[in-house]
C-alpha cells in the first residue's frame, strides 16, 4: 500500500498510527493534513477526529533510482540520476552529455525509458500501488508541455476559424492530457481521443 488515510485524536496521533501501519519512519513518508479535527464542546459534544494521509516515498525513490542507473549502465550512457521533488509523482532527473540520445525523437526514447521503469517498479508488487515515476532530463518535460500548450491553442484557433476538426499526431497518454487540459475551458472547441494503443491521438473539434 503506497498511501493510507488515518484518523486520531490529534494529527500527531494519526500520523504515528499511519506510520506504524505502513511500517515506515517519518523520513520515508509524505504527510498531508486532511483535517486537524477539534475537541468540541467540553471535549465531548461535537468532537471531530484529526485525519491525515501518509504516502510511502523513500522506498519507491530508492528502487526507481536503482532501476534507472542499471538501465543507463546497460545503455552505456554516462549520466547522473537524482530524485527531484514532484507534486503527484516521483521525478527522476538525469544529467548527461548524451541527453539528446535519452530524449529521442519527440521524447520517444525518454517515454520508453519511463514506461520500462514504471513496469519494473511494479513488477513484484501486484497488490501495491506505488504511483507513477516520471523520468526527465534537461527540463524536457516542462519544455514539451509548453510546446504542446502553444500548439493546442494555435490549432484551436485554426479549428474555430475553419470550422473543421483537426487530428493531431499520435501521442502518449501524458501528452494527450496536456492537450485536453489546455483546451478544457476553450469557448469554441472541444477535444476527444480516438484510436488504440500507440496510434491513439487527440482530435480538436469545433463546438
Amino acid at each position: 500500500m503506497k498511501a493510507i488515510e488515518q484518523e486520531g485524536k490529534t494529527t500527531n496521533e494519526a500520523i504515528e498510527k499511519a506510520l506504524d501501519k505502513l511500517g515506515i519512519t517519518k523520513e520515508e513518508a509524505r504527510i498531508e493534513i486532511l483535517d486537524e479535527g477539534n475537541k468540541g464542546l467540553f471535549g465531548l459534544v461535537g468532537s471531530k477526529p484529526a485525519k491525515v494521509k501518509v504516502t510511502v516515498e523513500k522506498r519507491i525513490n530508492k528502487a526507481a533510482l536503482e532501476i534507472v542507473n542499471k538501465i543507463l549502465f546497460l545503455m552505456k550512457i554516462e549520466a547522473k540520476a537524482a530524485i527531484k521533488n514532484g507534486k503527484d509523482s516521483t521525478v527522476i532527473n538525469i544529467e548527461s552529455s548524451d541527453s539528446r540520445i535519452l530524449i529521442g525523437k519527440r521524447g520517444q526514447t525518454l517515454n520508453s525509458l519511463q514506461y520500462l521503469v514504471n513496469l519494473l517498479i511494479n513488477k513484484d508488487n501486484e497488490n501495491q500501488v506505488w504511483g507513477r515515476v516520471v523520468i526527465d532530463t534537461e527540463n524536457y518535460r516542462d519544455r514539451r508541455e509548453n510546446t504542446l500548450s502553444t500548439l493546442a491553442n494555435r490549432i484551436a484557433d485554426k479549428v474555430d476559424r475553419t470550422k473543421r476538426e483537426f487530428r493531431l499526431e499520435p501521442m502518449s497518454s501524458q501528452e494527450r492530457r496536456i492537450i485536453h487540459a489546455t483546451l478544457q475551458d476553450h469557448k469554441y472547441v472541444i477535444t476527444k481521443s480516438i484510436g488504440e494503443g500507440i496510434n491513439r491521438r487527440v482530435v480538436i473539434v469545433p463546438k
